[in-house]
This record gives structure tokens, sequence and C-alpha cells, in this order.
């Protein structure tokens, strides 16, 4: 019997061609049918692996979750983009591949950002959903979340709203 090695670390720039193929792949899987076509396939294009290591090189914001030597999911965070509250944290974005979903890995990864987060002396964390992503909003909703507020966010020509889910540290 072998066993899995579960890891969360943070991501390297030999990472970043595995980092878009979980952008493609899970932004694929969960926004077809919500956003417009060609404002995800434009999307998907400027988040390839150029765009990661420009994004890992910049700072240590970025954590992947890698399950026998896979890295099947990774989250983006850092100082919320609209700060209500000098010590509020923001997860940009976390995503798992389609085919690791449903198995705990998103709970570690959110758990890990938050550890990481609150180690850095932030009391709150905002979190950021398209209310037509249900699979989203059941995620943050059962890891204590509250929607605080809700904003727009334009795709395309095409705005949709999103919750904004806090969460204290």
């Amino acid at each position: 019997m072998s066993a899995v090695v579960i890891d969360i670390r943070y991501a390297e720039h030999s990472d970043a061609t595995a980092i878009a193929d979980v952008h493609e792949r899970s932004w694929s899987e969960a926004y077809a049918g919500i956003l417009p076509a060609v404002a995800l396939r434009q999307m998907v294009a400027r988040h390839g692996p150029r765009h990661w290591v420009e994004v890992i090189g910049r700072r240590r914001n970025v954590l992947v979750l890698e399950v026998g030597g896979v890295i099947a999911g990774y989250a983006t965070f850092g100082v919320a983009r609209q700060r209500s509250h000098a010590r509020t944290a923001e997860i940009y974005e976390l995503y798992l591949l389609p085919e690791y979903q449903g198995i705990g890995g998103g709970h570690l990864l959110f758990e890990e950002t938050c550890r990481t987060l609150k180690e850095r002396g932030f009391t709150r964390l905002i979190v950021r959903a398209l209310t037509e992503n249900a699979r989203a909003l059941e995620f943050y909703e059962h890891r204590g979340g509250e929607i605080r507020s809700m904003a727009q966010t334009l795709f395309g020509e095409r705005r949709m709203p999103v919750a904004v889910f806090s969460f204290k540290l």
C-alpha cells in the first residue's frame, strides 16, 4: 500500500505551467454557461504560464495544493482591494482541478491561506464569488463566511452580481 502525499506550499516559478493549467481547466468547468463564452476564453488566455511567472515573481502570495506530485489547486491572496479595515485581507482566487474537487483539498487550501494571513497580522478576510456560481457560494458558506455585501463585476459587456463574504481570522 502506498500513501499519497498532500502538500500546500508557496508556488515556485517552475509551477507556472501547472497553475495555468489549473486556471484554464477550473475556470472552463466552473464558469461555462455563467460567463459569456468570449469573455471566458479571453480571461483564460490572459492567465497563461507567463502571467503566473510574473505573479509568482512579484510576491509570495500564491499557494499551491500538491497531491501526489500533481499541482491540483492554487490560491492567490493579499491585502483587500477595497479596504474597510486596516487588517483586512482578500483571497483573490482559490481553484482546484475539477477531478480534485469535493475531496477536501479546497478546504485544506483555504485553511492554510487563512493561517498564512493570520500569521501576517490580518484579522479579517473577504472573498468574492459570482452569485451564479452556486458551488463557490456553498463552499464559502460552509467555511463560516457571511455575505457582507453585494458588488458587481464586468465580464465582457455583461455586469454580474458578486457576493462578498467576510470571515474573522
